[in-house]
């Protein structure tokens, strides 16, 4: 029987190409040219399109694809950057429309060359621990998203700990290579832990929380990473206390202080503000025969920022939909996950005659029956 190190032995020529590895992937790959035209299709992206490889040589993207979310071609345009849109309507040779997860990449190396990869989505089943069998699906799931990010941060936390250790005997100049690591090695970690939220299922139980003492907590907390950061107040004290989570209600407003700031600092005069309020006749309505609850408590943060893409205002909730040209496109999709776990709603919304972005959290109050 073979060693597993046999192939070693054997000429160059066994070992499968480029091509052939691309030829083979189930997902569909296109290779772009540097003007964003079709340079080359494996067999899976022949049959997503319809047509062979000959047929779609030469052909403009935008005449083969017609993408819902305008940010692809822009991205496309761009020609070195990387971009994952889940679940997007793609219009395919004026097909009809389907849903289909998008990926960029620019090809190593070679300047101006990008590979389009598209997947129909598909559902990521939960994975059992017990390999199926008698009792198969019992006791506690193992989902994919955990299983990834445990195999992700194990090593991550090794290459850290290395780079630390490595730091301490280089000099002044080289040590700032080992923190740009440790800086990178934290920013991983930090989008495995926001996508992990993103997948949880289970919600925490909610309590009794006074909704400024939050605000406050999650200003200080801005504050102290970025100097300067100062919101104007405008806070109703009669407000009765909210139910929600106190933890997932900062991180709520951790991310929509973060979004304020980061979005008026080109502002001439960057301004921030948050405002309490009662809000009455906002409902959720629960389903069939259940009783709507009312959302009286109206939280608004606010920024005198150019606002959000037009484009993008509809999908700022959906996951890696992003206007910022380094984000990953998840602090308003967890946020969006966070205020639904209490019973609450989030909504966005621009005066363009003011020139104001708001961002609203409508939250029930305390002791309200849930839905």
């Amino acid at each position: 029987m073979s060693g597993p190190a046999d192939w070693r032995k054997v000429g160059d020529s066994s070992r499968p190409d480029a091509k052939r590895i691309v030829a083979s992937l189930p997902l569909a790959v296109f290779t772009l040219a540097p003007d964003l035209t079709i340079a080359a299709a494996n067999p899976a992206a022949e049959q997503l399109a319809g047509q062979g490889a000959r047929r779609l040589f030469g052909k403009a993207v935008e005449d083969v694809f017609a993408f819902e979310e305008p940010l692809i071609l822009r991205r496309l345009a761009e020609g070195e950057a990387q971009l994952l849109a889940r679940d997007s309507l793609v219009r395919i040779l004026g097909a009809p429309a389907r849903r289909i997860d998008v990926m960029t990449s620019p090809v190593a190396y070679c300047p101006g060359w990008q590979l389009l990869a598209l997947s129909e989505g598909v559902g990521v089943e939960a994975l059992s621990g017990d390999g199926g069998g008698a009792g198969a699906g019992e006791g506690t799931p193992l989902r994919a998203p955990e299983v990834l990010a445990h195999e992700i941060k194990n090593p991550l936390a090794g290459i850290r700990g290395a780079a630390q250790l490595l730091g301490r005997k280089l000099g002044e100049t080289d040590r700032a290579l080992t923190e740009l690591i440790t800086g990178e090695v934290d920013r991983i970690a930090k989008l495995v832990d926001q996508m992990q939220s993103l997948s949880r299922r289970g919600r925490e139980p909610g309590t009794a929380c006074n909704l400024h003492e939050a605000v406050r907590r999650a200003q200080a907390v801005v504050a102290a990473g970025h100097g300067g950061f100062v919101v104007e107040e405008e806070f109703d004290p009669s407000l009765p206390p909210v139910m929600a989570n106190p933890d997932a209600l900062v991180q709520v407003l951790l991310n929509l202080f973060t979004n304020a700031r980061e979005a008026c600092e080109t502002a001439r005069e960057p301004r921030i503000a948050v405002r309490t309020r009662f809000a009455s006749g906002i409902q959720l309505h629960a389903g069939p025969g259940g009783k709507p609850l009312r959302l009286p408590i109206e939280l608004r943060v606010s920024d005198n920022g150019p606002g959000i893409d037009p484009a993008l205002r509809d999908h700022i909730f959906d996951p890696f939909v992003t206007g910022k040209k380094n984000g990953q496109g998840l602090g308003l999709a967890l946020v969006q996950k966070l205020v639904r776990e209490m019973n609450g709603r989030v909504t966005h919304d621009r005066d363009d005659l003011r020139g104001w972005t708001h961002f609203r959290l409508h939250l029930p109050v305390a002791g309200s029956a849930k839905p």
